[in-house]
């Protein structure tokens, strides 16, 4: 029990004997410690005198200020009486610096950076036989060296290879010509980060810094021997400035350093055994005329201990007062320290006997740093990244994700939509379709950009004299339901096969020929059913505004109102469409830059109309379909075609019905009429399985299908499962590029242009798989429409370079020669008249609405829809072939001879 109290007593300052007024000025030392919340107060110097039986208040301060045992004010206590004879101020500044750079005060130590500085370079000599230019080599040697940056090394040696040399030389470089030329830009003060403590030397006021001019000639005064010519209190005041500039950066409050906000408390320093006229006292006085001469403000605050009163001219006033004297000094310490007052900053007072009896109010607690606050916490930097990290990678995961990423290389720019990637590329940095079964869309994209590689190479070998534009495919890439062992895309594959075609064969001409043009094809995205083209042809419109070689866009695969608007916005960007194989009525009527290649609706439902007639049925029955979350509003190429199907047969046509699974087809077994399938290819399957179900041995006699089973046929994994005794005739818009047209061009040596197509489509290092080859694959509905609608570009483009460079002394291409505007002016120009000869027929438009007059149109049949090995059989046709007519009759089609 008696040790237990002993310990009370002990560890209780509230039971230390303490003077009259102690308790008063303790409460007033822990709130002047405690700093506020906005900027920083004033601290004055407390100049204690406590004579000859006085209570002993420097015990009481030393365990106030180390009483914590977590955050505890950071502190130093030099007592002037132990202090080796002879001390200057340099070592005890160095003491102060021992105990305040320690980690010991439950907060990041104090980091001191120009104290230091100064502090080694007044100990460095350099006066002993040294000359004076090769004291400076050595001062900057020694720094360089502080800095961690000193290297040594051997000399180069002599002799040696050429590459030996040269790796000398190098590692030479390495080792010590870059450290040395960093540090010099450093001592220099150019250098904002790395030349910082330097720069602040030459800017303070102590011993005129500005007469050294650099920085080093200022450092080389500082050293030992040299400053002998120096004032030694300008010295001093230098290094307490150096000390004090310390503190005070690492007391202030930026909003992007939580750090510096966890310091709560000022410093505090305890001087005991004060003498006047000892390095204590210089230490106040020299503090006193730094804080009036710089009109810098500081964060530590000065309690002496000492026998006698400073002897600058200060009213002493009893320590009961102690807070009246603060007061009085705060409100007087502006008008001291402007007349710079040798006792500005000091407040003595006088502590008086310690107090006998008990104490009439409890003491306070001990002199802990208040936590601080709970933004500045040390998780809380952690928790802030661990949130922006998690933030950052939701948004990456929305915008981006696997197989969908930005790229440094190549034009790339994508973003996630839902699950789809929308965007374009040029490289295979993207490539669009990660689905299984889909091997053969992302084949072709890497064979196109590995031609854009190609021919980007082939320009600059030209000396860039050749055209070179750059072509966009907008297509739907992504979003399709399908199985793994299913080609969902395949109008998408073969319409970029039909530009990589057209892009194979200008790299087949040579060099030599400067007027033969160059093409870098872009792939983008429109996501499934064009849903997402808007925010696509946003992306291009950036991309035509960098690239002034993007000329036009070939695309858009299906006619739906997405697909209006993008061509729209295209128009209004100022680039060309030029669509393939869209051909739903008034679908480019947003734009004055589009040219269609296929027949529109309007033809189809002629083409229907007239088979009709040939074959002598006299009704029709229609089924349509707009695919999956879709509406025949949303889809114009299926409302278009339905409403010039009722237009034709009028009476004759039965009211459309739109097919959706489940529906019954036993009106439909043995209908001897023509029964129209006039929806989308993605319904086909379901469709003629709902006839076999419902129908078995007695299907419709005369199944005809829109151009959209066109994709359906193209996919052999579908057509296996197909019913064996349903022969289905469908719309083709490229019957003039069938393998049995081609063949028959070639051999009859009169058609070089498809025999070429041929050969191109044939070759063993084009397509993934080589078309009209013995037991190969047929060529594809939309490869020469594609095809067609990137050599009308690329030939007009050659046009305007062969006009722009008539008499033009300079043989280079300047992409900014041409624009889309006048690119589609010149294919207008071009197809005017008798019309464009290309490989799917005569295309000759309207140049109002780019929409085609008198296109082919055929009906294919297929006896079979499994036996997917037999080529398809051209039955009927309706529109010119290679000769323009203005009328032509449509007519039961012969087979094709060379």
């Amino acid at each position: 029990m008696r040790e237990s109290t002993a310990q009370e007593q002990q560890s209780t300052p509230g039971r230390d004997r303490l003077p009259d007024g102690g308790l008063d000025f303790l409460a007033l030392l822990a709130r002047l410690l405690r700093r506020p919340r906005r900027g920083d107060r004033r601290l004055p110097v407390f100049w204690l005198v406590r004579p000859t039986g006085a209570a002993d208040l420097m015990s009481v301060l030393r365990r106030l200020v180390g009483q914590s045992p977590h955050r505890r004010v950071p502190h130093a206590v030099v007592d002037v009486r132990t202090l080796p004879e002879g001390t200057g101020l340099p070592a005890v500044l160095r003491e102060l610096h021992r105990q305040l750079c320690v980690e010991a005060f439950g907060a990041e130590r104090i980091r001191f950076r120009h104290y230091p500085l100064a502090d080694w370079l007044m100990q460095q000599s350099l006066t002993f036989g040294v000359e004076a230019e090769d004291g400076r080599s050595a001062l900057v040697r020694r720094l360089r060296d502080r800095r961690g940056q000193g290297t040594t090394g051997e000399p180069l040696a002599p002799g040696g290879d050429a590459a030996t040399l040269v790796s000398q030389v190098l590692f030479w470089l390495v080792r010590r010509a870059v450290p040395s030329v960093v540090f010099r830009i450093a001592v220099s003060g150019r250098l904002p980060v790395l030349g910082r403590p330097y720069s602040w030397f030459m800017r303070q006021q102590y011993l005129a810094p500005q007469q050294s001019v650099t920085f080093l000639g200022f450092a080389e005064r500082l050293t030992t021997g040299w400053r002998d010519g120096e004032q030694p209190d300008q010295v001093d005041k230098l290094l307490l400035h150096a000390f004090l500039e310390d503190l005070r950066r690492a007391y202030r409050r930026r909003p992007w350093r939580p750090s510096e906000w966890r310091r709560t408390t000022s410093v505090v320093l305890l001087l005991d055994h004060v003498v006047p006229g000892d390095q204590g006292h210089r230490l106040v006085r020299l503090l006193n005329d730094v804080r009036n001469e710089t009109g810098r403000n500081d964060p530590l605050m000065v309690l002496a201990v000492g026998a006698e009163p400073p002897p600058e001219p200060a009213v002493v006033t009893p320590l009961a007062d102690a807070e009246e004297a603060y007061d009085e000094w705060v409100e007087g310490v502006p008008e001291a320290r402007r007349l710079r007052r040798p006792a500005a900053w000091l407040v003595p007072l006088e502590v008086g006997a310690p107090v006998t009896g008990a104490q009439t109010r409890g003491a306070p607690r001990g002199f802990a740093a208040p936590d601080p606050p709970w933004w500045s916490r040390r998780f809380l930097p952690a928790a802030l990244c661990l949130v922006l990290v998690a933030a950052g990678g939701a948004w990456v995961g929305t915008r981006w994700g696997s197989g969908c990423l930005p790229s440094l290389t190549g034009q790339v720019k994508v973003e996630l939509v839902g699950s789809e990637c929308v965007g374009y590329s040029d490289s295979e940095a993207q490539v669009f379709n990660d689905d299984p079964g889909q091997d053969r869309l992302r084949t072709i994209q890497r064979r196109i950009f590995a031609q854009n590689r190609a021919a980007e190479r082939a320009w600059e070998r030209s000396g860039q004299r050749r055209p070179f534009l750059t072509l966009v495919y907008l297509g739907t890439l992504t979003g399709n339901p399908t199985r793994e062992d299913e080609e969902s895309y395949v109008s998408e594959r073969e319409e970029l096969e039909g530009m990589a075609t057209a892009q194979y064969a200008l790299l087949q001409i040579s060099a030599g020929a400067p007027g033969a043009a160059l093409l870098r094809i872009v792939v983008a995205n429109g996501g499934r059913q064009m849903r997402h083209a808007g925010r696509a042809v946003r992306m291009l419109a950036e991309l035509a505004r960098e690239d002034r070689t993007l000329l036009g866009v070939v695309g858009l695969v299906e006619s739906r109102q997405n697909t209006a608007e993008a061509i729209g916005e295209l128009n209004r960007v100022g680039l060309p469409v030029i669509a393939p194989n869209i051909s739903g009525d008034g679908i480019g009527s947003r734009s004055r830059l589009y040219i269609q290649v296929s027949a529109p609706n309007t033809e189809q439902a002629r083409l229907f109309h007239e088979y009709a007639r040939a074959r002598r049925l006299t009704d029709a029955h229609v089924y349509y379909t707009t695919g999956e979350r879709s509406s025949l509003a949303e889809d114009i190429y299926v409302a278009t075609l339905v409403a010039d199907l009722e237009q034709r047969f009028g009476d004759r046509l039965a009211r459309p019905v739109q097919w959706q699974p489940g529906t019954s087809m036993t009106r439909e077994c043995g209908y001897a009429g023509m029964l129209v399938f006039a929806g989308r290819w993605s319904e086909f399957d379901g469709f003629l399985r709902a006839l076999q179900r419902d129908c078995a041995n007695n299907p419709p006699r005369n199944l005809v299908g829109n151009d959209s089973v066109n994709r359906y046929m193209a996919n052999p994994q579908l057509r296996r499962s197909a019913p064996g005794n349903l022969p289905v005739t469908y719309v083709s818009k490229a019957s003039l590029a069938t393998c049995a047209v081609l063949r028959a061009a070639a051999a009859s040596g009169r058609d070089e242009p498809r025999a070429t197509f041929l050969r191109w489509i044939s070759s063993d290092d084009l397509l993934d798989r080589p078309r009209c080859t013995p037991g190969g694959d047929q060529v594809g509905e939309r490869v020469s429409l594609a095809y067609d609608a990137t050599t009308m570009v690329v030939r007009a483009v050659e046009s305007l370079a062969t006009r722009l460079h008539h008499g033009d002394d300079s043989p280079r291409w300047r992409p900014e020669a041409v624009n889309p505007v006048g690119v589609h002016a010149e294919v207008l120009r071009q197809i005017d008249g008798d019309g464009y000869r290309g490989i799917s027929g005569l295309l000759r438009v309207d140049v109002d609405t780019g929409v085609p007059a008198q296109k082919r149109l055929a009906m294919m049949r297929v006896e079979r829809v499994p036996d997917v090995a037999a080529e398809p059989v051209e039955v009927f046709h309706c529109g010119v072939a290679d000769t323009w007519r203005p009328d032509p009759p449509c007519a039961v089609s012969a087979p094709p001879t060379g």
